[in-house]
């Protein structure tokens, strides 16, 4: 007889399919990221402050939809909601093809925020769902890869089908396309029916935010004002201070390669529980990557920083996620979600225009060294205080 590990089998249908899902949308949106900084420019003629205004609305509505998203996967059925946000999702990415103006586009892109924040939260819940507990931290950390791989490919093949056709639309309505493809495998999903809470709970501000996550979402905060700042911008001054005009999707390549080696290395030591462990390492690794591309101004710095951005990003995010869901009751997994997304939307927001401001008065260089300092306060509270504040609060292993 073989073990109750080897029973429960890790890549069921419904997994494949949420891991599939889940990859066309990032995708899809991976592949107007990197370009879209060189859409509103050489389109509207939007400086670099403009740019990270019209951005980071983006992020601010992904920031204010997480926590109700939260709420609503875990109060209504978990397949009716993700469809419901992933057809909102794919909807806003035709809305980019039908945009005539700065203004317009800024509204759609700040619209597009809300639905594509829910789906994040709807899809993440739903993974956990379908995962036999005995693979779950190893689940998390191979579902990340769907997002990585996705962003290892669709910049090159941005960058591929730009430089040959010239055309931001193709972009656009390739992306609606994958969404609508991930749509539909969705759609075929097969979940279990699960108990709604049928009493009246009182609405209070920790089924939205997990409260006693605070001390996780504010290192996460600050590990996504940094990459912010970097993803946002390292396009457009790879091309003015560099020369670079065809680098940008190996950037995002070597960064993704990083990702899923972290991801695959690391699957074992989450599958023993060594949590702590994994995002220590991670977080020291990463903010290094950080420091190199703000220290070492040549192509070598470019494309060493964001290999080892992947590797601590890959050891730092699902160890993270892990803990919050460790912090939480089971019935709570959509809140504990939310508010490990809604702390990573709300640093995306504050690093676009914080960093477009900076960038504007001060140069790129200042705005990648703010973006590494401040992550640096975040890896100083975690060896101080958040490994710690992890031991006492966590409800499971």
């Amino acid at each position: 007889m073989g073990t109750p590990e080897q029973k429960e089998k890790l890549w069921n249908s419904n997994y494949l399919k949420v891991w599939c899902s889940n990859f066309l949308m990032y995708f899809a949106f991976m592949l107007l990221t990197p370009l879209l900084p060189l859409y509103l420019s050489d389109t509207y003629g939007a400086d670099k402050q403009m740019i990270g205004l019209v951005l980071s609305g983006y992020a601010v509505a992904a920031l204010c939809i997480r926590p109700f998203s939260g709420f609503f996967v875990d109060s209504f059925p978990r397949k009716t909601v993700l469809l419901l946000f992933y057809f909102l999702t794919a909807a806003f990415f035709g809305g980019y093809l039908i945009a005539g103006s700065l203004t317009m586009f800024a509204i759609f892109r700040t619209l597009h925020g809300a639905p594509f924040g829910a789906t994040g939260v709807s899809l993440s819940t739903v993974m956990i769902d379908v995962l036999p507990p005995s693979r779950r931290a190893e689940g998390i950390g191979y579902f990340g890869l769907s997002n990585n791989i996705a962003t290892a490919i669709s910049p090159g093949v941005a960058v591929f089908l730009f430089t040959h056709y010239h055309s931001y639309d193709m972009l656009f309505a390739l992306s609606l396309v994958c969404s609508l493809a991930g749509l539909i495998v969705n759609a075929t999903l097969h979940l279990k029916d699960r108990e709604l809470v049928k009493e009246k709970q009182p609405i209070s501000l920790d089924r939205f935010i997990m409260l006693k996550g605070w001390a996780h979402f504010l290192v996460i905060f600050t590990v996504a004002v940094a990459y912010s700042i970097l993803s946002t911008y390292v396009a457009i001054y790879g091309k003015e201070e560099m020369g670079i005009t065809s680098g940008t999707g190996l950037f995002f390549t070597l960064f993704a390669v990083g990702l899923i080696i972290s991801r695959l290395t690391g699957s074992s030591s989450l599958r023993k529980g060594q949590i702590v462990r994994n995002a220590s390492m991670g977080i020291l690794v990463s903010i290094s990557g950080f420091i190199i591309f703000a220290a070492v101004h040549n192509p070598v710095g470019y494309y060493l920083a964001p290999f080892v951005i992947g590797l601590g990003n890959g050891h730092l995010w699902p160890a993270f996620q892990m803990m919050f869901i460790n912090m939480a009751p089971h019935s709570q997994r959509g809140t504990a979600n939310s508010t490990l997304l809604t702390s990573w939307d709300l640093g995306m927001g504050v690093g676009m225009f914080a960093g477009g401001s900076i960038a504007e008065h001060l140069g790129y260089h200042t705005a990648f060294w703010s973006g590494a300092a401040f992550y640096a306060i975040g890896v100083i509270f975690y060896f101080t205080f958040v490994r710690g504040y992890y031991e006492r609060n966590k409800l499971h292993d």
